[in-house]
């Protein structure tokens, strides 16, 4: 398996996950190998060669783009000349395909509903931030599923958004924590990938809700006298599928992987990773290398309600068992803030239209391509 990483793994809960999912990989099977190219998109470098390189040196027949704009267009134009590999590319929005260019991505949001439920119950201003990177529909989406939470644990809590604008950028991630700190926030996340708002965070003493991994857990970078809760993106379940498809000899297969919360992967109970968990879904709480209830902060659960407490057992629950979905149970209005989609003449919803009902599915076209606006409730600061 060859990555073409568009960041850096140093440092990173993005790239740097996703390597360790196929780390992982290549403990649970020793026939498994990869290599990879990090930092392709932050260089400037052409993903067509580096690509190209992972297949014609190093012999990758699967070759994964951490970042949309690694795969789109370069996978298209490489894909018909390489037909018996996959391709596999992150959706940021387009979702474009090929018979061997599929197109992924982990049902983050499963789990930053419950963060959200955290988030809600902890605040103590009332006051939550978010530092977000670009404007775009996998953070249209992320922060939807999080003011949901946190709506369900405390209707009168607000929740605050500021642009970073890049996905990496220290310097503008660390003023923009600060300034939503400045309008009382007290719970801080990021759709960023440097630490500074988690150093933010720890600087100021407030709780901060952790994302893509178990930065305390795995990576060591804090500890849950600062994290109230976080997540981890099992990226080695997605790989587990698709890699099980190419073995099989599956020439068509699906091109679009969505992968939740009620898709995992079997484990011995002595494996290396989590010791005495057996299964391993795709995306699950997890904080300092404890699942469910149990990634709660010990410092943070007490300030918790008993009622919300139940909410985050029963929905997390339901979600593992494929039954129930935040984008299934709540209505979608729009804020009247977002981005329009040209290729698909997509418009910004004006504010107040009810783009979806409660109760009515909410497509992966639609969740993946075409939530291209601001829940309404949320506050942008500009």
């Amino acid at each position: 398996m060859g990555l073409v990483l568009g960041g850096y793994i140093e440092g990173s809960t993005w790239d740097g996950r996703q390597i360790r999912a196929a780390e992982r990989l290549k403990k649970f099977y020793p026939w498994f190998d990869f290599v990879y190219d990090e930092g392709v998109v932050l260089k400037g470098k052409d993903p067509i060669s580096s690509a190209k390189d992972l297949i014609t040196i190093n012999k990758a027949n699967i070759v994964f783009g951490s970042w949309e704009p690694v795969g789109i267009p370069a996978f298209h134009k490489i894909a018909d000349e390489h037909p018996n590999v996959y391709f596999l590319d992150i959706v940021a929005s387009d979702l474009s395909s090929r018979r061997n260019l599929l197109r992924v991505f982990v049902r983050q949001y499963q789990a930053m509903y419950l963060e959200g439920l955290v988030a809600g119950a902890i605040t103590r201003n009332k006051k939550i931030g978010i530092s977000v990177g670009p404007a775009a529909v996998q953070n249209f989406r992320r922060m939807a599923a999080f003011y949901l939470g946190i709506k369900d644990a405390n209707p009168d809590a607000t929740l605050y958004i500021k642009y970073v604008g890049e996905w990496f950028d220290p310097p503008k991630e660390r003023e923009v924590s600060l300034a939503l700190l400045d309008l009382g926030v007290d719970v801080l996340t990021h759709y960023t990938d440097s630490v500074e708002p988690l150093k933010v965070a720890q600087e100021n003493k407030i709780w901060f809700i952790g994302k893509d991994t178990d930065i305390v857990g795995l990576y060591g970078w804090s500890n849950t006298d600062t994290v109230a809760v976080s997540f981890d993106t099992r990226w080695e379940v997605m790989f587990d599928r698709i890699i099980k498809e190419y073995l099989a000899g599956i020439t068509n297969p699906d091109q679009l992987v969505f992968v939740g919360m009620n898709t995992h992967i079997s484990m011995p109970p002595n494996n290396p990773f989590m010791p005495g968990l057996t299964t391993l879904p795709a995306v699950d709480l997890q904080n300092n290398n404890r699942v469910g209830l149990d990634a709660i902060s010990p410092k943070a659960k007490p300030l918790i309600p008993d009622r919300i407490l139940k909410l985050i057992e029963r929905r997390r629950a339901q979600m593992l068992a494929g039954v129930w979905d935040p984008f299934y149970e709540h209505q979608l209005v729009s804020s009247g803030e977002g981005i329009e989609i040209p290729q698909l003449n997509l418009k910004v919803p004006p504010k107040g239209t009810v783009v979806k009902e409660a109760k009515e599915l909410a497509t992966d076209d639609f969740l993946l391509g075409k939530l291209n606006f601001m829940v309404d409730g949320i506050v942008l600061v500009k």
